[in-house]
Parts: C-alpha cells; structure tokens; sequence
C-alpha cells in the first residue's frame, strides 16, 4: 500500500499545552524544590514558588511547550507544510495561552485548544543543570489538566480525529485524560491506523500505571529513552535491566489491533537507538553532540522528526536519522526551538 499524501490534519496529537519557563540553575535549586536531575515531576504545593524564584534568580527563556505540541512543532519544522499537524490539549483563557497559540501556529500546528476560564494556562519550570546535559522539569498542568472527552466528541472536532491518518500522544497525558485517549486508541485500532505514545517519564509507570496498562493495547509505536524504560521494566516484572530485552518484551505484550506488530524505539543519549519489532532487534548509532546547551525537548524532538518521515512512508533507517538529527540541533539551542530551515537529507 503506498504512503498516503501529506494532507491537512494528517497526524493528530492531543497533550498538555504548557508553557516552559527555562534557566540555567544549579543543584542548590533543584534540592531546595526537593528534585533530581534529569527529573520530571508534576508540582504539588511546595513546588508553587519555583517558577517566580526562577524569574528572579536567573535569565529565564520562555518556550512554547508540552511534550506533544514540542514534537508536532518539530515535525511540521521539518515538513515545512503548514497544517499538516492537530493539536488538541486545554488552556486558560490568558495572554500566556495567546501567547502558546501564537507560537504554535506560526509553527504550522494547527491548535485546537478546549478553554477553561476558570483555570490558568499550565506552566513546566524546566531546570538546566551540568553545563547543559541535564534538565529537570516541574509541570504545573493548571488548565492542561482540565481536558475533558467533550472536547474531543464536538462533532467538528471528532472530524479531525477522523481525518487524520496517525495518532500520537505523549504519556504525560496519561495523567489528565484517559478517556480521551482511549477513545482515539480504539479508532485508531478500528482503521488500522498507528496509534503512537511516548513512556515520557519514569514516574508515569511508577504512579500511572493503571491508566498506561488501559491505553497500552492501543499502541503500535512506542517511544521513549533509558531510564524510562528501566523504570517500565520494574513495574512490568521483566527481570532485566538490558534495554534491548526491555524493548522486545514491551513489543511482544498484547495489542488491540493485531494487523501491525507493535515497533518501541528506546533512545539512549549519545548511545544506540534500539529498535525492537517482530522478535528482532535493530540498532542504529547516534554519535556524540559537543556543544550541548540544553537537553530539554530532545526526546520530543527525536519523535518530531522520526514522525516527519515515518507519515511520509519513509524507511526505519530514515525515520531514526532525522529524530536523531532533530534532537541534535534542539540540544544545541535553548529550550525545543530550531534555525529557521532544516538541513536535514534523506
């Protein structure tokens, strides 16, 4: 069957449209905020301070974020067709959610936000500590975690949804939506069409693990990086800790639609990217990164730029060397931004 042309709407995401408040800090920060780095944590009340300390304490940059929207971002930077992407997420009815639309849909995603006027748009304080190679996350959800299913049923919007040809949803969502993201699944599932998520945090399979057992039988591609598949691995009961059987085992568990085998792509820094479908492992090298500033996004980027080709029928081998490629530029600038042109060849 040949790859479907690029169209409007042709790959959907739905997450937590946030916006990134980024510093350069120091371990003195993270362990006043009781944080780790390389953390990603939801805030609870001891963590509300954060952001307007780090205002004050540091040079700030603030970023268009949320993990779904940092990949469509970056997959409609490389695609360069305004619209190819839909983004569905909640935020509040503010200057910061104009702001997140603004930068969106310059970007080229075509934003779909529920509002909430009660509730303020979501903000993730995003840590940058040793000289670039870690970043730590707090996310305050606020209104991203007001997203309902009646957003989604909106005969318009559900439109979208049925318009689309892939589904990508970050774990974070896990949190906020469930419904949601079962619904999609099961469509997608209905249509033979990929449903793709993301581990995206080791908390998410400590402490969600209910929610990301319901959507899993949903999801043909997998993503997510070491430590997040370590964590997956415990909380699955493999008994291993090499990130090649974590990877077979995850593809070998059971799925709704058993017309496509599930593919899970582990990337690992600098390291391989592992890539388990079919019983079979493939790895594909990454190389090293000398001028890392900042590592926030990097993952999101990989799935950004693995998506760009993958809708586009491209081979495996492609599809990993331009998420690497994306990743590797956005580690080189601050926050999930990009130059105004990629360079990226097949």
């Amino acid at each position: 069957m040949s790859p479907p042309e690029l169209s409007d709407g042709i790959l959907f995401g739905m997450g937590n449209p946030l916006l990134d408040i980024s510093a350069h800090g120091d371990q003195e920060f993270l362990d006043k905020y009781g944080m780790k780095p390389d953390d990603a944590i939801l805030a609870d009340d001891k963590h509300m301070p954060m952001y307007d300390e780090m205002v004050e304490k540091y040079k700030v940059n603030y970023v268009a974020g949320g993990a779904t929207q940092n990949t469509l971002r970056t997959a409609q930077w490389l695609l360069d067709r305004p619209n190819t992407s839909t983004f569905f997420g909640c935020v509040g009815r503010d200057a910061t959610s104009e702001t997140l639309s603004a930068t969106a849909r310059k970007a080229g995603v075509n934003v779909v936000y529920q509002y909430n006027d009660s509730t303020p748009t979501g903000r993730c304080a995003v840590v940058v500590t040793q000289g670039g190679k870690c970043r730590s996350l707090c996310a305050h959800l606020a209104a991203a975690n007001c997203f309902t299913t009646a957003h989604l049923e909106d005969p318009a919007h559900w439109a979208l949804v049925q318009k689309a040809q892939f589904y990508y949803v970050s774990g974070f969502f896990l949190t906020v939506s469930i419904d949601s993201i079962l619904e999609v699944g099961r469509y997608a599932a209905e249509q033979n069409r990929p449903f793709m998520m993301n581990l995206s945090a080791p908390f998410l399979s400590q402490f969600f693990k209910e929610q990301q057992m319901k959507a899993f039988p949903y999801v043909d591609i997998l993503f997510g990086n070491e430590s997040e598949a370590e964590t997956f691995s415990t909380e699955q009961k493999f008994g291993t800790t090499d990130i090649k059987e974590i990877a077979l085992k995850a593809a070998a568990m059971p799925k709704v639609n058993t017309k496509r085998p599930r593919m899970v792509v582990f990337t690992q820094g600098e390291h391989d990217v592992i890539v388990a479908e079919d019983g079979k492992v493939q790895t594909f090298p990454v190389g090293k990164v000398d001028n890392v500033i900042d590592t926030n996004g990097a993952g999101d980027a990989f799935v950004g730029g693995f998506l760009a080709q993958y809708i586009r029928g491209r081979p495996l081998e492609t599809c990993i060397r331009c998420g690497t490629y994306a990743a590797q530029v956005v580690i080189q600038r601050e926050g999930c931004t990009f130059p105004e042109k990629p360079e990226f060849t097949e």
